[in-house]
Parts: structure tokens; sequence; C-alpha cells
């Protein structure tokens, strides 16, 4: 048995989770998350590892493996750290047992990755940092146009006429919104047109890295924006492509997920070394 912790350090977010695996079993046992601001990224980890042992019951004694994920590889209480993609897909993995790749959207990019059934990496591709494809766009959109960041998905929905944006650069992409709101375009249909054209993006990089059919799974910060899922899921259909996307309520923790459960497959084959870490 081990109890592990993964902490994934996002541009954006942390989020924790800590877990209990036994053998084939793995029991989530408490988590966290927290959007970083202008706060210092580790110690919001301290308070999540402090937050988490507290509503498991658990001391810091009781930890065999503290993984970090993402940006965490310079917490100096870490056992060990693991890169995002293993850990996405693992997490992937963990939420949809059928998925077999991944689309992990965070605040300054977008990643796809190709999975086998036991959550191994094949393949994987990423967005340029500058596209207009990620979660820091979307939040600085809303802003613009005075809506919430939970409220997009439900108002892109509503769109009757998509006004499509078509630069890759964010900047000028802002600029593209801007205009349309000078020429009084619906809120809903600048969403919609920028889902479809971030979706579109997205779908080549899964066609990138050879994704034809199957489960896709999404992470990251914009897993649960419904508008994007059915920008992505609508442009899949019109290519005519054997995929379906999902999101799941915990998406959102699918890099801290990976690390826990790795982090506890790392410790297991330490254990059998006679290597034991111990988490400090």
């Amino acid at each position: 048995m081990a109890v592990s912790i993964g902490i994934d350090v996002g541009s954006g977010v942390i989020k924790t989770a800590l877990f209990r695996v036994e053998g084939e079993k793995s029991e989530w046992l408490a988590r966290w998350d927290a959007r970083i601001r202008q706060r210092d990224s580790f110690t919001l980890v301290d308070e999540s590892i402090v937050y988490v042992l507290e509503k498991a019951g658990l001391t810091r004694d009781d930890i065999d493996y503290i993984a970090t994920t993402g940006e965490g590889e310079s917490f100096k209480s870490a056992t060990g750290h693991f890169y995002s993609m293993t850990t996405h897909a693992r997490g992937a993995l963990y939420l949809n047992p059928e998925a077999r790749a991944v689309l992990d959207i965070g605040a300054l990019h977008g990643r796809a990755i190709r999975i086998d059934e036991k959550g191994k990496v094949l393949n994987y591709r990423m967005t340029s940092q500058c596209a207009s494809g990620s979660g820091q766009f979307l939040e600085n959109i809303s802003r613009y146009l005075g809506i919430a960041q939970d409220e997009i998905g439900a108002l892109s929905r509503k769109s009757t006429n998509p006004e499509k944006v078509s630069s890759i650069c964010a900047v000028l992409a802002e600029t593209d919104v801007i205009n349309m709101v000078s020429r009084s375009i619906p809120p809903s249909d600048i969403l919609r047109g920028i889902h479809e054209s971030m979706a579109e993006r997205l779908i080549k990089l899964l066609k990138s890295i050879d994704v034809k059919q199957g489960l896709v799974m999404m992470t990251g910060g914009l897993a649960l924006d419904t508008g994007l899922v059915k920008a992505i899921q609508d442009g899949m259909g019109k290519q005519k492509m054997g995929t379906r996307v999902v999101s799941h309520p915990d998406s959102l923790f699918a890099g801290a997920i990976g690390a826990a459960l790795w982090g506890a497959f790392r410790h297991k084959k330490l254990q059998a070394l006679g290597r034991l870490p111990k988490a400090s």
C-alpha cells in the first residue's frame, strides 16, 4: 500500500490530490485547488498539503510519496517529479478508462496526447505559446466582454451566427474581438466563433499525432467549457473523424491525479528494490 500526494503546479491554478493505492485499487482521499494570482506558488503548495492531510485525517508521516508535475519541479519537499504529459495521460485514464487520447488545455497552451490502454504516452504535440487557444486568452476575452468565465460555455452554445476569429496570435485575435464588439456582434456569436477557431487548431493537433478514432478526454482548465467541448465535437463530426470528445467534472485534477498515481507506482518499485523513499 502507498499513500501519495500529487501536486500539479500550473501557470494559473494549483491542483492537489491525495490517494491511497493498494494493488489495483485506488482511493481518492482528498483534493484542493486554488488560483495562484499574485501569490507564491510553493506557499500555496504547502497550504494544499496541510489541507488534504487534515481532510483525510492523516499526518505528514503517513505519506509515502509527494509527486509534483507541471511547474512544480523546484518544490523542495517533493519526493519526485513527473512530466505533465505523462501525468495528464494517467489522470485522464483514471477518469475514463476508455480514453485513448487527451486534449490538455491550460492557461498558456493546448496539448494533444495519444495514449494506450495503460496510459503510456505514444505521441504528443503542443500549440505555440502565442496561439489564441488557451485559458488565458479566453479569460481576457471574457473580461473584455464583461462575462464571467463560468458563463462562457452556455453563452457560446446559444450562438446562431458564429463570427470566426481567424488569427492564431492571441494579441491579434483580441483585436479581432474588439472590432466585432464595435460592429455589435452578439457576445454569444463572438464566443462560439472563438471556440470554433480553437477547436480547429486542437483537431489539427490530434490529427498530427494520428488520433483517428476512439475517445478523447479533455483535461486542464478549459475541460469544463461546454461551448469548447461542443465546438470540438462538431468539428470532428464535420471532418468525419471516428472520435468522440468528452470531459469529466474532475478533469481539472487530471495532472494531480496522474502525479499521485505515478508516485504510488514509483514507491512500489523502489520498495521492491529496498530503497523506500519517504516524503519530507
